[in-house]
């Protein structure tokens, strides 16, 4: 066998595992930093999910609480799951939490990133269902600034968008579309920030205090300079449920469209959908009650940033 045809085929086989080495194009360096962003995303779960008391009965009423307003379909194996995790929690969250550290590690780890992605993917789904209650939109209760769609299908959809694969063609115009194309990256971003303006008009959440009282309610065990936020917040949309509904939902729609845009639109919509993230992640999620105890995630805030940056436009 010839020195060139050696070469050809350790090229190959570098690529079939997303390791060649492709520094001369920046948009490859920005997709491996997204992707080593969403491996910490991971590996601050499995920080969380190793808190104390994630190994007592409290974990798994934590779990039994997402069946209540979800259909007998989806709320019974809930029910079942909690229940097992309750009798179990000890073994079974060692088990999460470390498989959790594994996908983190792997996605980290250039030969195992294939792997650690398509096991974020089957892990994440499964969680959405028995950990989150699909993100509760079945309730009527899911709303953009709680964490709706639930932030765990978020990893599912990051592990999709971020996959080391190229596809044959013309450069894509922003990372997110080289594993699956401009026109289906397109439609997932379109899709997912249209379901969020639509929770947001919801009606529990135009209520004249929904906003207020789910603001609010963040506030109780978060240090003081946050609890003030949350408490400042939750005041400056008191009774104004409706118009804050409305304007919160025109924003995410404008968001949604900003990716068929022309660049400096797409890329104003970006920073749009940036600093709404980072509103909803500091005040309507209070960082993810991280800094209160019993989070499991830092809850949607920074994968929606995360997925911002892969629409981020890499050619003109």
């Amino acid at each position: 066998m010839s020195e060139t045809a050696v070469v050809s085929g350790r090229t190959a086989w570098r690529d079939r595992l997303g390791t060649r080495a492709q520094a001369a194009n920046p948009a490859v360096d920005l997709r491996r930093a997204l992707q080593l962003g969403l491996a910490g995303c991971w590996l601050l779960d499995a920080i969380l999910q190793y808190q104390a008391f994630m190994f007592g009965k409290a974990f798994g009423r934590m779990l039994g609480a997402m069946s209540v307003g979800n259909p007998g379909v989806i709320a019974r194996p809930i029910g079942w799951n909690a229940t097992l995790v309750a009798h179990h929690a000890v073994l079974l969250n060692t088990i999460f939490a470390t498989l959790q550290l594994l996908i983190g590690l792997g996605i980290a780890c250039r030969p195992a990133v294939r792997v650690a992605l398509a096991a974020s993917i089957a892990w994440a789904l499964g969680v959405w269902w028995f950990g989150e209650g699909l993100g509760m939109v079945l309730t009527g209760s899911a709303s953009p600034v709680n964490g709706a769609p639930g932030a765990v299908i978020l990893y599912a959809l990051l592990a999709v968008l971020l996959w080391p694969r190229d596809r044959s063609g013309a450069p894509a115009p922003f990372p997110a579309a080289r594993a699956i194309g401009a026109p289906a990256a397109r439609a997932l971003w379109l899709v997912l920030w249209l379901s969020l303006a639509y929770f947001a008009l919801l009606p529990g959440n135009r209520a004249p205090q929904a906003l207020h009282d789910s603001i609010a309610s963040m506030a109780s065990g978060e240090p003081h300079w946050l609890a003030g936020l949350d408490r400042a917040a939750a005041s400056l949309v008191a009774n104004h449920g409706l118009s804050a509904s409305i304007v919160l939902a025109v924003a995410l729609a404008v968001i949604a469209a900003g990716v068929y845009l022309p660049r400096p639109a797409a890329m104003a919509a970006l920073v749009l959908g940036i600093a709404v993230a980072v509103v909803i992640w500091v005040v309507g999620e209070a960082l993810g009650a991280i800094l209160a105890g019993g989070a499991t995630d830092p809850n949607s805030g920074p994968l929606l940033i995360l997925l911002a940056l892969a629409y981020w436009p890499t050619t003109r």
